[in-house]
């Protein structure tokens, strides 16, 4: 898609995936103090990298083997072109119409962003979704998967797609019930217009580090175990995607196979 340091590498058995391509310099720090420019990110974009790359060595995971998705939901433009301009490329967003306007007022970039949906899909809102991501990666019902196909743009490349487990089984999350995954994912693979990566995981979160990476590795497990089962009809061939991990727990998802983790507080700050 375009991107520097952002695309994930696939997992592949055993304690933690294989190697990758992954490059580019990252970060977390204070944020900009109010009036202040967002030119002060670089800062922020190199420790943050520096805490993603400590915890691949500490967790044995190959150099580049995490990829950082800036989540700038909230944010202005100018802190997003901030980001670009530092080396950052994907950019994650909740809110459909306020990313339109992001990517319009960012319709220059100093190189190609990748942008990725990850909130809650709404039926009325996926023509706009199809049309202007590169990725989604909040799919958890067929409907609303077979929408996103039928209104994906020819000229554009096929959109990149995850599936949005709800691994904690909380009534208040969004997400396919972890017996439900292959069923879906056999399905989604299937449509056209879309390339199914992988999945996509926002657990309860938990103050004790056991319990926090014993809910990530039961991600990983289904991520492998729905790999297999997708490898063995032929489907998905680009399977390499395991969204999981945030500010506050991206190290505890690095040791237990993240690809992808997903920043924002400490990379931008608070949220207004």
């Amino acid at each position: 898609m375009g991107t520097s340091r952002q695309i994930p590498p696939a997992p592949g058995p055993g304690p933690a995936p294989a190697p990758g391509p992954l490059a580019g310099p990252g970060a977390i720090g204070p944020p900009p103090a109010a009036g202040q420019a967002w030119d002060g990110l670089g800062p922020s974009l190199r420790r943050l990298w520096d805490r993603i790359e400590a915890a691949q060595a500490l967790h044995n995971r190959a150099p580049g083997s995490v990829a950082l998705l800036a989540v700038s939901k909230a944010f202005p433009a100018p802190a997003v072109a901030a980001a670009a301009a530092c080396g950052q490329r994907a950019f994650g967003e909740n809110y459909v119409q306020e990313a339109v306007a992001k990517m319009a007022a960012l319709a220059a970039p100093p190189a190609p962003l990748a942008w990725h949906f990850i909130g809650p899909i709404q039926g009325n809102k996926t023509r706009l979704i199809a049309g202007h991501f590169d990725w989604v990666q909040s799919i958890e019902r067929l409907a609303i998967a077979q929408r996103l196909s039928a209104q994906r743009p020819g000229h554009l490349a096929p959109l990149q797609v995850l599936l949005q487990v709800n691994i904690s089984g909380e009534a208040s999350k969004s997400g396919v019930a972890p017996a439900d995954v292959d069923a879906l994912a056999l399905a989604v693979a299937a449509l056209p217009r879309l390339q199914l990566r992988g999945l996509m995981a926002i657990p309860q979160q938990s103050r004790v580090p056991g319990e926090q990476r014993a809910v990530f590795a039961r991600m990983r497990a289904l991520f492998e175990q729905t790999g297999r089962r997708l490898a063995a009809g032929g489907a998905a061939p680009s399977w390499d995607t395991l969204s999981m991990g945030m500010s506050a727990d991206f190290e505890a998802a690095i040791a237990e196979g993240a690809t992808l983790v997903r920043v924002g507080s400490a990379l931008f700050g608070e949220r207004p």
